[in-house]
This record gives structure tokens, sequence and C-alpha cells, in this order.
């Protein structure tokens, strides 16, 4: 995994942490997640001071060890932002390389707004909203982020400013790697060629079958397994048929194996059980629940409190998009449904098809 470290950051006098439109974006990122204003006053303190050391910069991952100001102790702080997956990188790079004044920019440490727009053209977020950056410090203190946890995000905006390319590093891919895949999708069509071509329409798309397709006739071979191969394709048809109508993504891999083995239950496949109850009751969604950890906005969070504690008897625990009562827990999705929950055994399970509000979710999975 490709990583980049960054030496500690002298102490620096006051004045903002960005300059730059994206190291702006960054930070608000930041706080507007933080339900606490004093751990981001001291935070910043703890950023000018110099009291952050070395950074190190890998995909979906910051870290650095972060000193105390009240007991001088060292913390470990982490603070995560999910990746791009391959669909969405391979969807990004396609529209930027049409665009060779973007990766100039980039090169020349700037990020066009421009730049951000083709992304989402392209469905891919890259500057992270509220609730996607996830902080982590083993420090003793509840309040997310803590103060060290903000000290970093402050600093790292600094980073950003020099170099945009940090954040695409986040994202999950170096520089090498981003620059080596967009030149492998450019031409080397001179531009007057190009130009010049006569452009020929487009021919009208298919027509979206209406008959279900017919299981293929596949005679027995070495080591291939007939029934197994004819599912595969009978999948690939349904699975084609529902892009075509429903504008249906591309899954990961990983994803597309666990709707597999959550469709064909006669099928064995090699994935947690756990993220096979996810699929059945929420589908993709429901997966990212299981898998994936976020903040929800304040006010969100105030009203759904105040929603959960109508309908349940107990202490109510709340961690990022988790309200946990008991043996019983209730997820947030990004969707906005909310997902029930069992505890079995010491892990978390699936238990229930997603509601539209907190309540309705607890009150199914209390039943």
């Amino acid at each position: 995994m490709t990583a980049l470290g960054f030496p500690a950051l002298p102490p620096a006098g006051r004045g903002s942490f960005a300059r730059t439109w994206w190291g702006r974006a960054w930070i608000k990122a930041m706080e507007d997640s933080a339900l606490d204003e004093r751990q981001l006053r001291d935070g910043r303190k703890y950023a000018r001071g110099g009291y952050v050391d070395a950074i190190t910069v890998s995909p979906g991952r910051l870290a650095a060890s972060v000193r105390d100001y009240e007991d001088d102790t060292v913390y470990q702080t982490v603070m995560r932002l999910e990746p791009l997956s391959d669909s969405e990188w391979r969807r990004f790079l396609d529209q930027v390389a049409t665009q060779s004044g973007h990766i100039a920019a980039l090169l020349d440490g700037d990020m066009p707004a421009d730049l951000i727009d083709a992304a989402a053209d392209a469905g891919v977020r890259l500057l992270p909203e509220i609730g996607d950056l996830d902080p982590e410090c083993s420090c003793p203190g509840w309040e997310l982020p803590c103060r060290h946890a903000a000290a970093l995000a402050y600093q790292v905006s600094w980073l950003l400013d020099a170099d945009p390319f940090v954040l695409l590093l986040l994202r999950g891919k170096a520089a090498a790697d981003l620059l080596a895949d967009l030149q492998s999708r450019s031409t080397t069509e001179p531009a007057t060629d190009a130009f010049a071509r006569v452009v020929v329409p487009l021919p009208d798309p298919p027509a979206v079958p209406v008959d279900p397709p017919v299981p293929l006739d596949i005679p027995p071979a070495e080591g291939v397994s007939p029934d197994a191969l004819a599912l595969l394709a009978l999948d690939a048809a349904y699975r084609a048929r529902r892009m075509m109508v429903a504008d249906v993504p591309d899954l990961p891999r990983a994803a597309d194996l666990v709707r597999y083995a959550a469709t064909y239950s006669t099928v064995e496949v090699e994935v947690d059980p756990r993220a096979v109850a996810a699929w059945q009751n929420g589908g993709f969604d429901g997966l990212h629940v299981l898998e994936t950890t976020w903040r929800p906005p304040a006010a969100v969070a105030t009203r759904a409190g105040d929603a959960a504690a109508a309908v349940a008897e107990g202490v109510i625990v709340v961690r990022h998009n988790h309200w946990t009562v008991g043996d019983v827990q209730v997820r947030l999705g990004r969707d906005g449904r909310w997902y029930p929950y069992r505890d079995r055994s010491g892990e978390w399970w699936p238990a229930g098809v997603p509601q539209a509000d907190i309540a309705s979710a607890l009150i199914m999975v209390l039943a």
C-alpha cells in the first residue's frame, strides 16, 4: 500500500489554516461534524503550537502522534476518509482524461473547481462533506473529534494547500499511479485529425428483452461445472437487464460476491453470513451500513435521540451512526433509512428491513 510521510511541522503563528478553497472545504467538513467547539479551539492551538508529530498519509487514512498540552502524554491519532471504489476511479479518470488542463493544474499545485465538477458529473465525490471524516484517538476523551484529531485535521489542511495530490492519495490513488492511469487513457492522434473526423451518429439502443433469459445448455468439461457456469450466465443476463431498465450501478467485486450469495442460496460462496443477511434486508445500502460508519449531522442526531428515547427503555449509547440499547441497535444509513440490528454472541447481526424512522426500527427489533 502506498503511503507518504510528512515531517512534523514547526510551530506557527496565528492565522487561517487553509489558503486554498479545497483546504477550506476540508476544514469545513471536519468542523461541521464537531459537537464541541472547545475541542476545535484546542485543536487549533495544538496545530499551531507544533504538538502534531510526523503525519503519514495512505489510502483512506491519516495518522500521527499528537502530544497533549496538559499532561505531555503522546496519543496515537487517526483520521479516516473512505477511498473511492475501483468503478468510481474508473469513471473519474475517464472524465478527467478528456481535459488535460486538469492534470496540469494538479501538477502545478492547484485544484480547479471544474475538476470537482467533472468528478461530480462522473458520480464521484472527491472532497469530504459533513460526516465523511472519521476520527479515532487513543486519548480517553469521548468527543468526535477530540482536540488531538482536530489538530491533525487542521495541519492536514496545510498539506492539502501545498499538494492537492494528498487528497487523491487519501481517496485511494498515489500521484504516480494516477498519472500512469491517465497516460494509458491518452490518445496519440493529432488534434487536427481528431477534429477533421466525421462524427458518426450512434445507433439506437438495443431493445430491453421482455422474455426471461433462457438457461444455457453447457456440456460437461474437465474442471468446469456446467451448472455453476449456466447460473453465472443467467445471473449476468438478469443483471444486464436491470442495468438497462433501472440504471443499476456497477458493483465492486466484493459487494457483487455478497449479492450473488444472497440471491442464490443454493450456491456455496465464502462470504460473511452477516453480509449476506445485510444484503437480503437492504441491498447494497444495507451492506454499506454493515461495513462502514459515519457521523450524521448534529441536528439529525438530536432528533433521532429524542425519538429513540420515546420508545426505548434503558440507556441509549450513541456512537457515529449507531444507536444501541442493550442488545439491540439501529444504524442510520446514508440513504436516510434506519437499519435494525441485534447482538448475537458479541456480533451485531442485521435483524430486519430498514425503516423510515428510528422509532419504527427500534420497535421492530425490540419486538
